[in-house]
């Protein structure tokens, strides 16, 4: 998979893009990054990037020139612009994303990106989640590691990415490892029992409880409150 990341700010990415799952990926040449740095397209002699809005009002806007001249030559990839209005990231979404040829994650700045950017050189808007941070940055690395763990591969046990939260619409269960005793707390004795039938029940059990203390608006409607009930 190739993946280009277009940011003011490429230093931001080198400790990241070598560590873990993202940098063994790229080691094994699973992954390929390329850092775009948006500084090189910016305009006249001080490279500028950004200016005030049309119309008024606080902060500078990311210019529309310099990312056109960025994206133009990215054509053909899937475009994804990283701000705050855009759709929530889900791990369907990661799923997907992982099945492309090429991604390209483009990092706002400032009080955003002007608007015909997004209309004409993007084909999604992704948000981390709702709250505001400084730039894309922060997002666009999450989804480089949500998205490179996913590559066939990427991960030492493949079907690791296949049993965690989300999978089947809940959340991930509890986990234990040795000891099984420490300071007089004991790991739940159906874990040790050997019995797999009973385990894979517990499992099930404690992800319903889970999703439902925790994140009851995953569970379909009407749902938690029919096994409150049963």
């Amino acid at each position: 998979m190739r993946l280009h990341l277009v940011t003011i700010f490429p230093d931001y990415f080198a400790s990241p893009l070598a560590a873990g799952v993202v940098g063994r990926a790229i080691e094994a040449s699973i992954l390929q990054v390329e850092v775009v740095d948006l500084r090189g397209y910016g305009l006249g002699r001080h490279r500028q990037l950004d200016d005030a809005p049309f119309g008024g009002g606080p902060g500078m806007v990311m210019m529309v020139e310099p990312l056109a001249a960025a994206l133009e030559p990215l054509a053909g990839t899937h475009r994804v612009l990283l701000t705050p209005s855009g759709v929530p990231l889900t791990q369907g979404t990661l799923d997907r994303w992982a099945g492309v040829e090429a991604l390209t994650l483009v990092c706002g700045r400032y009080e955003g990106v002007d608007e015909r950017v997004a209309e004409h050189f993007i084909e999604e808007e992704s948000s981390l989640g709702d709250f505001v941070l400084a730039g894309g940055e922060a997002p666009a690395l999450a989804i480089v590691e949500g998205v490179a763990r996913l590559l066939p591969g990427a991960l030492g046990n493949p079907e690791s990415a296949g049993a965690e939260s989300f999978r089947d619409g809940l959340l991930e269960e509890p986990l234990y490892t040795r000891p099984a005793e420490f300071r007089g707390w004991r790991v739940p004795e159906v874990l040790l029992s050997g019995d797999h039938a009973r385990i894979a029940a517990w499992r099930r059990e404690q992800r319903l409880q889970r999703t439902r203390r925790r994140r009851p608006d995953l569970l379909p409607s009407g749902f938690a409150e029919d096994e409150d009930r049963g």
